[in-house]
């Protein structure tokens, strides 16, 4: 013999009691959460205070121009050692600090703003005019050496190249009075 136990008997389908009455009756309420024009603007402050921050840490629009001055003028170096090892043969890379411009191998050829200051130390048997700087490079990757001092109020990058090995290296510095 089996012993059933008794169950309530759940309301009918049209029956949903009290509760149900009260939530279908009530108007909805409104989504809680941000409107798509408060996120915009937080990303936009975000973004303003990021900018400022770059530009402090930087030393503004200057300083971003004298390291990206810096940067081009070391990769044209690196690039003419480059050429030199793979022709086998003198690549020669010059600079003119009076007139701002440089020139490299295969007709590259480039202008610092007027804004910087720009000067050189280098061998001076490899001068091509008086007022001009430039640096050789070997098939073998050595150099002749110098360096190169782009700079804008105290704040400074030197651009040195190793006589022996032909490395070029980037560093901040402070200008030379």
């Amino acid at each position: 013999m089996k012993l059933l136990r008794h169950r309530p008997s759940a309301p009918a389908r049209g029956d949903r009691g009290p509760a149900a009455a009260r939530a279908a009756a009530a108007p909805p309420r409104a989504a809680r959460g941000f409107t798509l024009l408060e996120m915009l603007l937080v990303i936009a402050l975000i973004a303003a205070i990021g900018l400022l921050a770059a530009f402090a840490f930087t030393g503004g629009i200057a300083g971003m121009q004298l390291r990206s001055n810096a940067k081009e003028i070391a990769a044209q170096l690196r690039y003419t050692r480059t050429q030199a090892i793979a022709t086998g043969n003198k690549q020669t890379f010059t600079i003119d600090p009076g007139a701002h411009t440089w020139t490299a191998p295969n007709g590259r050829s480039g202008e610092i703003p007027k804004s910087l200051k720009v000067s050189f130390l280098g061998a001076r048997q490899v001068q091509p005019r008086g007022g001009e700087g430039a640096i050789a490079f070997f098939n073998d990757g050595a150099s002749t050496g110098g360096r190169i001092q782009i700079s804008a109020k105290r704040a400074a990058w030197n651009v040195d190249v190793t006589w022996l090995t032909g490395e070029v290296r980037l560093k901040r510095t402070e200008a030379r009075p």
